[in-house]
């Protein structure tokens, strides 16, 4: 399966690097300024909240007039978390649809198999969600996130060096090439750290209806903590799977991608707490001034807040700051200039200012706001007064 899949994708990249040469976006003073993004809207994983916050970001944009009097048309495609289907979903966007960027994106593969594309033609991505590496290692795609792989050296140096956690079991779910990318990040924290993980099982499932048999062996392993990349529902499942056998003094150290609401509600038996390093500002904290602008926007337009919901918000943002600097023409080529030769932007939802810039590789989000979840609240809680910095 997995060479099938590999072979997809490869095929999947080839056909769009056939594609035509790189077009300008537009140069016309009225005509709409065309934007686009790729996600993963049905499938396995969904992230819908990401491109429902960056065109909410825009149509606000659209109804104060737009940038100098242009609308910005934004298109939102579904990957259907197919390789094949995420290349038809970029060509049609970069070509037939002429964008100037692709910007709010959030897709379990949209990197791995459209980066290459993307430098082919000349544009570039402002990513809502970066999820696969390619999305921290490719010139034409910047993330306004952390990403799993930050996120995940992160939330180890949290638990060892803070919560003083000495026996980590890590269940790693590996999702196409993600592998080596998660262990160059636990090497990054052992080597920062001088710890080393009690047991390390890279076979977990994604997506898996049993977790039983990975629960039992962190446990027997000893360990007072589980680390897991897990999304929302596994880790729902692996937390469920604990409770079960009675381990109810284990730590569970998470990525952002289970810091929602909808988490909270499900889990009741949370061990010894459910630790989180949020890329963002914790948004479940409401009286939070640095979220403010960003939930009345997704209260207004009925999005559910999630942290992905501001990774969208952001790169709309971002994004719009970039356009209002740009003299003359609004083309792809000037887009991609502007981006490049950008100054670092700060916003209060974020712990380091984001930029695109000239680098061959993009990862400039580098903090983590720590929240948790105790066992019988059912709710997220902020565990640190600012932010915690990745090294």
């Amino acid at each position: 399966m997995k060479m099938k899949t590999a072979v997809v994708i490869l095929t999947a990249t080839a056909l769009a690097l056939t594609g035509c040469s790189a077009g300008g976006g537009g140069g016309d003073s009225s005509a709409p300024i065309v934007v686009g993004s790729v996600n993963a809207l049905s499938g396995p994983a969904q992230f819908p909240e990401a491109s429902q916050a960056a065109k909410a970001v825009f149509d606000q944009v659209n109804a104060d007039g737009g940038i100098n009097g242009r609308q910005i048309e934004y298109t939102i495609s579904d990957d259907k978390a197919d390789p094949a289907a995420a290349a038809a979903a970029a060509r049609e966007i970069v070509e037939s649809q002429n964008a100037v960027a692709l910007v709010g994106s959030a897709s379990l593969l949209d990197c791995e198999v459209n980066a290459a594309y993307y430098e082919q033609q000349g544009i570039l991505s402002v990513q809502g969600t970066g999820v696969d590496q390619v999305c921290f290692s490719s010139p034409n795609v910047s993330a306004v996130n952390v990403g799993p792989y930050g996120d995940t050296t992160m939330t180890l140096t949290y638990g060892s060096e803070v919560l003083g956690l000495d026996k980590i079991c890590a269940l790693v779910e590996v999702v196409g090439s993600s592998g080596p990318a998660y262990k160059a990040a636990i090497d990054a924290w052992s080597k920062n750290t001088g710890k080393k993980l009690t047991l390390l099982d890279d076979t977990v499932p994604y997506g898996g209806s049993d977790y039983t048999p990975y629960i039992v062996k962190a446990k027997e392993a000893g360990c007072n903590a589980v680390f897991s990349n897990a999304v929302e529902p596994d880790g729902i499942g692996q937390i469920k799977a604990a409770a079960a056998q009675g381990w109810d003094d284990v730590t569970f150290l998470y990525l952002t991608s289970v810091y929602s609401e909808q988490f909270a509600a499900a889990v009741q038996e949370a061990g010894a707490g459910v630790y989180v390093p949020a890329e963002f500002a914790p948004y479940t904290d409401a009286s939070s001034e640095s979220t403010a602008a960003w939930r009345e926007l997704m209260e207004a337009n009925d999005i559910p807040l999630t942290s992905f919901g501001q990774g969208g918000y952001l790169a709309a943002t971002y994004f719009v700051e970039v356009l209002k600097g740009i003299k003359g023409d609004i083309t792809r080529e000037s887009v991609s200039e502007a981006l490049r030769g950008m100054d670092p932007i700060s916003n209060d939802m974020v712990g380091t200012p984001w930029v695109f810039g000239p680098d061959d590789t993009h990862n400039s989000n580098r903090a983590g706001w720590p929240v948790k979840l105790l066992s019988g609240t059912g709710k997220w809680e902020t565990a640190a007064d600012d932010w915690f910095l990745l090294d």
